[in-house]
């Protein structure tokens, strides 16, 4: 099978360590399949791999946003990857293997049956401690709310990182909404969730959220402040 509709979208930053064999991993297993990668500036050599990965195989392309003036955030840096993209459907996911690569084909039959919007939904997290998972579970109850006050559309993980959409839908939907997404934020699901209607079902994947490979966790008070800032825009 061929995968020359898709283009995976790698919002990266100090990957270094993870970014070349994720991008392996994909190209290897989904032939055809084209990678983004978006970089915010990394310190660690992740441009490095992302470039050596591009001259092996020409589906693989990237760009350093941090010499393009742009606002650092990760919600920023997969709007520009989508956006970038040609192929008929994009697939968000982190670049640290919590995003496992296996489920990307579920992502895209999910995708190719018509659904415009797929998320990946975290059914296990092993290894959150405590107060993560108990800060994590308030702002989803919260981010819920806004949501259903709204009247906007609904899924089980609000807050994923891992989905997969049409791109002329994305395109359309942001085009049309662009004060509604936080660039410097991390929740990027949530900001499109916002702009989608209520009646509008999103399908489902679920998967097992990962261990990170390497790396650092890049969450901070400061990604909570924006997620915050996400829930009034």
């Amino acid at each position: 099978m061929r995968y020359t509709d898709v283009t995976i979208v790698l919002p990266t930053y100090n990957e270094g360590k993870n970014i070349g064999r994720l991008i392996a991993r994909i190209t290897g297993d989904y032939p055809g399949i084209r990678v983004i990668v978006a970089d915010d500036g990394s310190k660690d050599g992740t441009l490095d791999e992302a470039r050596r990965a591009a001259k092996r195989n020409g589906n693989v392309s990237f760009f350093d946003r941090s010499k393009r003036g742009l606002e650092k955030g990760l919600t920023g840096s997969a709007v520009d990857g989508i956006l970038k993209s040609r192929t008929k459907f994009a697939i968000v996911m982190d670049a640290d293997f919590q995003h496992p690569p296996e489920k990307i084909g579920s992502i895209i039959e999910a995708l190719r049956d018509g659904n415009r919007l797929v998320v990946a939904v975290r059914e296990a997290v092993p290894g959150w401690e405590a107060h993560r998972k108990a800060i994590s579970k308030l702002l989803i109850v919260v981010g819920y709310v806004v949501l259903v006050i709204r009247g906007k559309a609904r899924c089980s993980d609000i807050f994923s990182g891992y989905f997969g959409v049409e791109r002329r839908f994305f395109s359309d939907t942001y085009k049309n909404n662009k004060s509604r997404f936080v660039g410097n934020g991390y929740k990027i699901l949530f900001d499109l969730l916002k702009c989608i209607d209520g009646t509008y079902r999103v399908e489902e994947v679920p998967f097992t959220f990962n261990v990170r490979a390497a790396g650092k966790s890049k969450a901070s008070a400061t990604h909570v402040a924006a997620l915050v800032k996400s829930f009034f825009s």
